[in-house]
């Protein structure tokens, strides 16, 4: 056993040396409860990010529910599961989306992954390698709330994006999961970029008035600092482009929500701080969730 985890991460070593110049920009969409917009946003910033020149994929770890296949009018042949279990390549569990992006359903192998066996693991992690020099950005799409799966991805994930409504519960359930994530015991605020978009807001005023009350309470009782994105105005074009099966930049580019959803693109890609310098890969993000498991070591 002790040999097997030795050649494990003797592979993971080479692997990412030889990657390093290629990792892919992992950032994690997620929300304290549903219904607040969260795979919109995923879907929608995927799309804005490619039409930016950049390659982007989009991974969907809510498992059980296919929010993402449900918005982009497709449904993948493959999942995760196939990969790990079936031995399906990486290149036949990619769907390809609109703009060239590319869709990876997590499917039922999310919940998986912490009672993988070292070759699986071995697999998954050589397969993630070669996804990172595929793409310049890979977005995981959270379950929403804070059930254990969530929580796993938003603590792997370097960058966070919290997306908040201006309901009272969906700025209380924001701030649950903070708080939830403040507990963890590898938990690490310095290295943890979280920032706040607001969602379906009258104004950017209102936008701002959400971020400064979750931004105050995360700061004086749970030592967390945020920042804030931006935010995307209600837009009546957004559910008729839901009933399209088409993304609102696609059906809708020049409503409201469509410019905002550009705007918050260019904030992320705009400065130093927004996109960091050393990008992680998605195969060192599962990496770290394997040590913390302790399935490596």
């Amino acid at each position: 056993m002790t040999d097997q985890a030795s050649k494990l991460r003797e592979m993971v070593q080479e692997e990412n040396n030889a990657s390093n110049s290629s990792n892919a920009r992992v950032i994690a969409v997620t929300s304290g409860k549903g219904g607040v917009g969260k795979t919109t946003m995923s879907v929608n910033l995927a799309l804005s990010l490619a039409k930016k020149g950049k390659r982007v994929v989009v991974f969907d770890a809510d498992f059980g529910l296919a929010n993402v296949e449900v918005m982009l009018g497709i449904r993948p042949k493959f999942n995760l599961l196939d990969l790990i279990h079936d031995g399906k390549p990486l290149n036949e569990i990619i769907t390809e989306g609109p703009s060239g992006i590319g869709f990876i359903s997590g499917g039922s192998g999310v919940s998986e992954l912490a009672s993988l066996d070292k070759e699986s693991i071995k697999l998954l992690i050589s397969e993630l390698v070669k996804l990172d020099k595929m793409y310049d950005i890979v977005i995981i799409d959270t379950g929403a709330g804070i059930t254990d799966t969530v929580m796993e991805f938003v603590m792997m994930s370097p960058e966070v994006l919290l997306v908040v409504t201006p309901e009272p519960t969906s700025i209380t359930d924001s701030y649950s999961l903070l708080k939830v994530l403040r507990r963890k015991d590898n938990y690490d605020p310095a290295v943890k970029d979280i920032r706040v978009i607001a969602n379906r807001v009258e104004s950017e005023t209102e936008g701002l008035d959400i971020f400064e009350k979750i931004s105050t309470v995360s700061s004086k009782f749970l030592e967390t600092t945020l920042s804030y994105l931006g935010s995307v105005q209600q837009d009546k074009n957004a559910s008729m482009a839901v009933i399209e099966q088409k993304p609102i930049i696609e059906a809708f580019p020049t409503s409201f929500a469509a410019k905002d959803i550009e705007r918050l693109t260019a904030k992320l890609l705009g400065s130093e701080e927004s996109a960091p310098a050393e990008k992680t890969g998605l195969a060192r993000v599962f990496i770290n969730f394997f040590k913390s498991k302790k399935r490596i070591g």
